[in-house]
């Protein structure tokens, strides 16, 4: 639902395309979100009719077979998403943010030609291996490593991965994982680990999709650990320049905070619209329980909460959109968002008392997935570290 501030900004195609999503959420994705939570698969058909909407193309020009669109319109069709399904939501950010972005941005041109038109068409989906069991807000802590094979040119990367989005659907084609390339020296006179970033396609000996997590929520969503024992890639895999892949990955995280923030936003709007028809609907001694000051002041703190979410988003990313410094507005948009859907799904589900406790109801797999939105993509303490150093304070 867009906002009356948020129509001042938007452009007429903006609207239009928030409207579309926000159709096929409704008419698509809803119907059938009880179905797969339970049955905890990723609908692929679902996936493919996002794709045939150009979806996964939005933010990428024409001439690479997207949409020509922006970063505020890849946000729009993910929040519109995230109000009915988190986990259809956050395949669309995360295939696109950390998976085709990268390619994208950094590919060669024979690395550009090879994935990104199945992968800009919804064909094909793209993870992107970063996460490990000791290194995740601490990239540096990477353990993961990939050596050159001086007889035959390739790159063989041995190591684990934890917690990765698309890893191992039926259409994942490649996923893009980080390793320690050798060493360097810093600024400070310190030795730091030299991170590279290797495109690892599917199937790929030695490489291990292993069995999918058995998560508090987004039951949908793909994700596994990975198992790198050997795995050979050719030197013509390596994405972007070698040593560049912490850089280059810094990026494609603060624009996933901004997307992850209007997910987000979407889940704290899809419990306010649910709380608020219950609340109109449902009566005791009486009338309707909307009409208690209590039930009604808890509705306008949630319309306050995604209200704020919302323009915390919009704000990073037109300064994305328009060049400009980012990455403070992006963690606090992350920060405000998941606390504002984390919030909104506990009064959500109290205002629906007992019906608030069932699966099948909206609210309680809003509660149960949004407690990701305080951890992924950063936790809010990474958050709270990110925003005290833009302030000038140590932390």
């Amino acid at each position: 639902m867009i906002s009356e501030t948020q129509s001042t900004v938007l452009s007429d195609g903006q609207r239009k395309l928030s409207a579309v999503v926000r159709e096929f959420a409704d008419q698509v994705v809803a119907p059938a979100a009880y179905r797969y939570d339970t049955e905890r698969r990723l609908p692929v058909e679902i996936i493919e009719q996002m794709g045939e909407l150009g979806l996964f193309g939005l933010p990428f020009p024409v001439d690479v077979g997207g949409q020509g669109k922006d970063y505020v319109s890849l946000c729009l069709a993910v929040e519109a998403l995230a109000r009915v399904d988190q986990s259809i939501a956050v395949t669309l950010e995360a295939g696109v943010g950390l998976g085709i972005m990268p390619i994208f941005r950094h590919g060669t041109d024979e690395q550009k030609q090879r994935w990104l038109p199945d992968l800009v068409s919804g064909r094909a989906l793209a993870a992107f291996g970063l996460t490990e069991a000791g290194a995740g807000s601490d990239a540096g802590a990477t353990r993961t490593t990939a050596r050159r094979d001086e007889a035959t040119g390739e790159w063989v990367i041995d190591g684990s991965k934890q917690f990765i989005t698309n890893s191992g659907t039926p259409i994942t084609s490649v996923i893009t994982v980080t390793a320690v390339t050798g060493t360097r020296t810093g600024a400070d006179g310190a030795t730091h680990p030299e991170l590279s970033s290797f495109l690892v396609p599917s199937g790929t000996p030695g490489l291990t999709v292993e069995p999918s997590y058995d998560k508090v929520g987004w039951h949908t969503s793909d994700t596994h650990p990975l198992t790198l024992d050997g795995v050979r890639v050719p030197a013509g895999n390596l994405l972007g320049e070698q040593g560049r892949g912490y850089a280059n990955f810094l990026r494609a995280l603060d624009e996933g905070r901004i997307a992850f923030a209007a997910l987000a936003t979407g889940a704290a709007q899809g419990c306010l619209e649910e709380a608020l028809r219950y609340a109109k609907e449902r009566e005791v001694f009486g009338h309707a329980i909307g009409g208690n000051q209590h039930i009604a002041f808890t509705l306008a703190r949630m319309q306050a909460r995604v209200h704020s979410a919302r323009l915390c988003w919009l704000d990073a990313a037109l300064k994305q959109v328009h060049g400009k410094p980012f990455k403070a507005e992006a963690s606090v948009a992350k920060l405000v968002g998941g606390e504002a859907a984390m919030a909104n799904a506990r009064d959500a589900s109290q205002i629906f008392g007992g019906y608030g406790f069932l699966n099948e109801n909206a609210v309680a797999r809003h509660y149960r997935d949004s407690k990701i939105l305080e951890v992924g993509e950063g936790t809010t303490e990474v958050q709270l570290m990110i925003i005290a150093r833009d302030l000038g304070l140590a932390s």
